[in-house]
């Protein structure tokens, strides 16, 4: 056995912190590596020593092989953790870091390399006697063989990149007549994300689920499986959701599952953790014979944590001690389940504008307490910067039932508190309180059924916008005395009420407001979008971001946060943000219905007007990549392309005008 006495984590954000704390736990001493963009990160603060690897470009920095060594030649290290992401599936990166004489806490390069490519992982699958989805796996690329199997399968077809996951370079194709746009667009992803532009087709299975068997092997030749867990919950093939054990799994399909996958591993002498995914067929209900192999993710997973706490296990724990050659710790007649988990991966997007990737500075982050597991990467000052992945955290609950645990996560979310970026909150939150879903009637499907209810934008009740006035307006003393009414009372004028003009953006609107005080605790808001006659409101408490008032007769507590261009009222498990105009981009600027901008930084991948060019509204007019997803960005009305102002291969900033439209002609 070798002894691994301090690890290199080739990672950032999350996953690097959760390594950390169960090296320490082992007495484990860590490094950290970061780019320029990550050099005040909580990954680097939490490790004990820590390394400038390049820029913020993952292609100059995590994925810079060279780098990475180097800082474990430099540092002492004996083993390298790659985390998931990044190098964490990279054969060649395994091969070096060996070559080096160093411990990689991982599979072999040869196994990785035999799930490497769907379509030849899948060859081995069917040669192992693993159920395989029907499909399209050969070597021919060419347009005219692609579509012609489609038509062989039969559509609705998949379209799915040979290399990688997380559904880039994937596309559901409907019709014969969409394949061709829908196989360029999916290889321009897939060479993107990947390097690697080839593709396979499949059968699209229509009532999915999609679930998975937690695998591990060590180098003595034990393999176990420790159950499965159900990412079903997706958006454009995204697992949102993800939860252990799998909602009505019959315990014979359980039985036959972890048979298969471990199955799997063992065909390929698979040695760490890995995760064998299968969709199911879920129209007639969980049965035996209808689950298919898809693929399997040689490295640990993203929701991994959902089976730590049904199982009481560090996974982390076991890949370091099987790196180091022991054997499992347990056997799989000693592995059992316990309870039900949930976890949701709350993201900076924007989920009522098609789940849109945000940036932005996190001035205020606050997770809930009490047995709620929460493994982040970010803390309260943080950035979320366009250079990677954008999620902020994960919240994981566990309970004795899955409705236990889905209540307990639904309530975390809706006191999570986070200003400075959009968040997905309400929608994760909503989600966990949708009808079928909460039933356990869930399919890959189901988001995009009920898409309209979970990403509804939920207009501010009057009494939370005269709030949000009252705290822009700085007429309210905030500080510990705010427990006394009086000592919160702001300006005093001799002649007169005092009056304020306030101007707040919520959304894309900039309104006006005019509050004035009228008693020692009491206001009144009037303007734009309120109420006729405007709100009364009694402020009962200020301190610090605990705020009490009272409004119509009902005494109300919430959340508040002022900044210098911004106020954030969290409430009843929503979050609801303004702008102060000097913090918000003006309609102008953002080019209004003449212009087509960017949402963001990132890369432009394809121009599809010129000028002079005829559009009609929603006409796709470029298309960009941005925190590693492909966007289209579509004409904002009818008119005439005026001016093209980027080319392919561009790199854009945030609030750039991409595209212009002819002036429309005034109305005489």
């Amino acid at each position: 056995m070798s002894t691994i006495t301090k690890i290199l984590i080739a990672n950032r954000g999350e996953i690097a912190c959760r390594i950390i704390r169960t090296a320490r736990i082992m007495g484990i001493a860590t490094v950290a590596v970061y780019s320029d963009a990550d050099a005040s990160a909580l990954h680097v603060e939490m490790a004990d020593e820590a390394v400038l690897i390049g820029p913020a470009q993952a292609s100059e920095s995590y994925l810079k092989v060279d780098a990475i060594l180097d800082a474990a030649r430099r540092t002492e290290a004996d083993a390298i953790h790659p985390g998931y992401g990044f190098l964490s599936e990279n054969p060649d990166f395994v091969e070096r870091v060996e070559k080096a004489g160093l411990i990689f806490i991982g599979p072999s390069a040869k196994a990785i390399r035999a799930m490497g490519l769907k379509d030849a992982a899948k060859a081995l699958m069917e040669k192992a006697k693993v159920p395989v989805v029907p499909g399209y796996h050969g070597e021919a690329q060419e347009l005219v063989v692609l579509a012609g199997k489609a038509n062989e399968i039969g559509f609705p077809v998949l379209i799915k990149a040979r290399a990688g996951g997380g559904g880039k370079g994937m596309r559901k194709v409907e019709r014969q007549e969409d394949f061709p746009a829908a196989l360029s667009s999916a290889r321009r992803e897939a060479k993107a994300s990947f390097g690697d532009d080839r593709v396979l087709v499949e059968k699209y299975v229509a009532t999915p689920r999609h679930i998975e068997i937690q695998v591990f092997g060590d180098s003595h030749g034990n393999v176990v499986h420790l159950f499965e867990r159900d990412c079903s919950a997706q958006r454009r093939h995204q697992k949102v959701i993800e939860e252990a054990p799998a909602p009505e799994m019959p315990e014979d399909m359980r039985t036959v599952m972890g048979a298969a996958a471990v199955k799997a591993a063992r065909a390929i002498n698979y040695c760490g953790a890995g995760t064998v995914e299968f969709i199911v067929d879920a129209s007639d209900g969980l049965c035996a014979d209808k689950f298919w192999f898809m693929e399997m993710n040689t490295r640990l997973q993203v929701e991994h944590p959902v089976t730590e706490l049904i199982t009481g296990l560090d996974l982390v724990e076991w890949q370091i001690r099987v790196a180091a050659g022991e054997q499992l710790p347990l056997k799989q007649n000693a592995l059992s389940i316990d309870g039900h988990a949930v976890e949701a991966r709350i993201y900076a997007e924007d989920a009522g504008k098609g789940f849109l990737p945000a940036v932005g500075r996190l001035a205020h982050l606050a997770f809930p307490g009490g047995d709620i597991r929460v493994d982040a990467g970010v803390r309260t000052g943080d950035e979320i910067t366009p250079f990677y992945d954008p999620m902020i955290a994960k919240l994981i609950a566990h309970g004795r039932t899955r409705a236990e645990a889905l209540s307990k996560l639904a309530g975390a979310l809706g006191r999570t508190e986070i200003a400075g970026t959009v968040t997905n909150t309400a929608f994760l939150a909503r989600l966990c309180r949708d009808a079928d879903f909460a039933a356990g009637r869930l399919d890959t499907g189901l988001i995009d059924r009920n898409i309209d209810s979970l990403t509804a934008v939920e207009a501010a009740p009057d009494h939370i916008i005269a709030l949000a006035v009252l705290a822009a307006s700085g007429m309210v003393r905030n500080g510990a005395e705010g427990s006394d009414p009086v000592a919160a009372i702001g300006p005093f004028e001799i002649w007169g009420s005092p009056r304020r003009q306030v101007a707040l953006t919520s959304g894309d609107a900039e309104q006006g407001f005019e509050i004035e005080r009228v008693g020692a605790q009491d206001w009144r808001i009037g303007g734009d979008g309120l109420e006729a006659g405007g709100v009364d409101l009694t402020m009962v408490r200020a301190d610090g971001c605990d705020w009490q008032f009272s409004t119509a007769g009902v005494t109300r507590r919430c959340r508040v946060l002022c900044a210098q261009d911004a106020v954030t009222v969290f409430h009843e498990g929503l979050t609801h943000g303004f702008l102060r105009p000097s913090g918000a981009r003006g309609a102008e600027q953002l080019g209004g219905g003449d212009q087509v901008v960017s949402a963001m930084p990132g890369i432009i991948k394809q121009v599809l007007v010129e000028p002079g060019q005829a559009v009609a509204s929603g006409d796709p007019m470029v298309i960009m990549e941005a925190m590693k997803m492909e966007m289209t960005l579509n004409a904002p009305r009818d008119g005439v392309v005026s001016e093209v102002l980027v080319s392919e291969g561009a790199q854009v900033t945030d609030g750039a005008i991409l595209v212009a439209l002819e002036a429309q002609a005034k109305a005489a």
